[in-house]
């Protein structure tokens, strides 16, 4: 019992995040994925259809598979809480709403013929994020020049090179997403 009382709810948005997916995944095994299909992916659908403004943020929530799920929420769960650290809570929501709005916007206006989920979108803007961080006024770091060449560089090959089921242009931006909002929170401090 003294160590449940030891342990600490650190990161709330990042946490939140990561079991609300957990729990999407569940609801899509219970349902054969209907609930994903409904509110979790994003797609081409009718304006009057209340669902299709819940699936522009929703997306973000839903994952093709365990495997899908657990490599996105690997890397949110060490990137994250630093940057909700830094950030704040509040800031960190907004950016991960933001980005979530983007991508589905992007996707529902470009892509009619295909759906989106997952949250690589989000873990992408919070990898330039934390690169961005570590940034002083008027100063580039090397390290964000080679996340940005590794990370965005490597999804504009692969979406050149590669046909497969994962969206590279989510990848890209929610990296410039990542960058944008680092940029900004920059000029604020």
């Amino acid at each position: 019992m003294k160590l449940l009382r030891r342990i600490q709810y650190n990161s709330p948005v990042i946490l939140t995040f990561a079991l609300l997916s957990l729990v999407v995944l569940i609801l899509d095994g219970v349902t054969g994925g209907t609930s994903t299909y409904l509110c979790f992916s994003v797609y081409r659908s009718s304006l009057t259809d209340p669902f299709t403004y819940l699936r522009f943020f929703g997306h973000v929530l839903g994952h093709a598979s365990y495997s899908h799920y657990i490599s996105n929420m690997t890397l949110l769960l060490v990137i994250g809480p630093p940057l909700e650290e830094r950030y704040g809570s509040k800031t960190l929501l907004e950016c991960m709403v933001a980005t979530a709005l983007i991508s589905g916007l992007v996707q529902f206006i470009c892509f009619p013929g295909t759906a989106l989920l997952g949250a690589s979108g989000i873990v992408f803007m919070l990898i330039i994020l934390s690169s961005v961080s570590g940034s002083s006024k008027g100063r580039i770091p090397l390290t964000l020049i080679l996340v940005y060449v590794i990370y965005i560089g490597g999804e504009i090959a692969d979406g050149l090179l590669q046909s497969d089921n994962i969206s590279q242009l989510t990848h890209i931006i929610g990296g410039t997403c990542g960058g944008v909002f680092g940029l900004y929170l920059r000029k604020g401090k």
